[in-house]
């Protein structure tokens, strides 16, 4: 090794053979850095093999450490690329420090708000970007896929009707039954018509379908776009010239939006079958009386409840499922941490919503 005037000059072997003399030429170049840069030429070495490209690699990291510069000159391309490979990564982060158990509440709570509000403010940009692509379909007609939107009909609406029919049917059922039992107790069981009417059209029956198209069609929606996304198919459908946002999601959301209000009538009438049939066995009624009852109990504008919800729960079903797909990295643990969190978001914000329109709906006296 040769230095002056900031020029390290190195020759020989820097191989494992010669590991003392390689620390003691690290040790000279580490003491000609304390005091200016020092730029290291590696013309000259004869051989440089891991261990003495690791022990430069170390060196370089402690000058530059202590706020020095070290930098290299006449590197040949096998030395390059070795010297590359030893290049020193970011150190491991501290452990954290541990915290009281109320402090870590507390963050974990705020952390938790903070992700909160920007889910919300992305939900909103993608809104907007899912109702930009809608006006662009709508201003050039020839661009919307109608064969994509009537298979996602077909798989959300049509293939999605007999499980819905099923569960809504029994829990119509139940519902009546343990209403029954309740009322006896009063003398008042034919009443349990008037709460499963009024009950199944106005909130229950369009929140199960949401719940259920939720964990059903939504959480496909998140897995065949994470699965894209994974293949790189998103990227392809953007370097041909393509709007994914026109081509993926607008079929999907449209889909929702009109296949949920059928849904959700066909849910609606399954409960009140069920409940109906349950009035007949366990109450005592006729159908006369429960058909003549329910007539009596529910008018349009109960229908309409139900109705005018589902549009709105089959947009924020769309909207989350579609977002999440498009957040899905290069990884299958990536694709089911988001199709959960698709379903569970969903799941939420349906109910958040069907809260809201209850207390505008009893506002207006509708």
């Amino acid at each position: 090794m040769a230095p002056g005037d900031g020029r390290v000059a190195l020759d020989g072997r820097w191989t494992a053979d010669q590991g003392g003399a390689v620390e003691i030429a690290a040790a000279r170049i580490a003491a000609e850095a304390r005091s200016r840069p020092v730029m290291v030429d590696l013309s000259a070495v004869a051989r440089l093999d891991t261990l003495g490209a690791w022990v430069l690699e170390r060196t370089r990291g402690e000058i530059e450490a202590a706020g020095g510069r070290l930098s290299y000159a006449g590197v040949r391309p096998e030395h390059r690329i070795l010297l590359g490979e030893m290049h020193l990564r970011d150190p491991e982060p501290a452990a954290p420090v541990r915290q009281g158990r109320v402090f870590a509440m507390l963050d974990g709570l705020g952390r938790r708000v903070v992700r909160g509000g920007h889910d919300l403010i992305t939900g909103l940009a993608f809104l907007g970007e899912v109702i930009a692509a809608c006006l662009r379909v709508a201003s050039r007609p020839s661009t919307f896929r109608g064969r994509a939107f009537v298979n996602q009909i077909e798989q959300v609406a049509f293939r999605g009707v007999p499980i819905i029919f099923l569960i809504s049917f029994l829990v119509g059922g139940i519902v009546a039954q343990q209403g029954i039992f309740q009322l006896q107790r009063f003398g008042a069981a034919a009443f349990v018509v008037n709460l499963i009417g009024l009950l199944i059209l106005r909130e229950l029956g369009v929140l199960l379908t949401s719940i259920m198209v939720a964990g059903r069609s939504g959480s496909a929606f998140t897995a065949e776009i994470g699965s894209m996304r994974m293949r790189e198919e998103v990227d392809a459908l953007r370097v041909m010239g393509l709007d994914p946002i026109e081509i993926l999601i607008v079929p999907r959301i449209l889909a929702l939006v009109v296949g949920l209000p059928m849904l959700t009538l066909i849910a609606a009438l399954a409960a009140l079958t069920g409940g109906g049939l349950t009035a007949m066995a366990y109450g005592g009624l006729t159908l006369e009386q429960f058909l003549a009852r329910l007539q009596a109990a529910v008018g349009v504008h109960h229908v309409l409840v139900g109705l005018i919800k589902a549009p709105f729960m089959a947009l924020i079903i769309g909207i989350i499922a579609t977002i999440e797909g498009f957040a899905v990295e290069g990884s299958a643990e990536s694709l089911g941490r988001h199709v959960t969190a698709s379903v569970v978001k969903s799941i939420f914000m349906v109910i958040v919503l069907d809260g809201l329109f209850a207390v505008f709906f009893a506002a207006i006296d509708f």
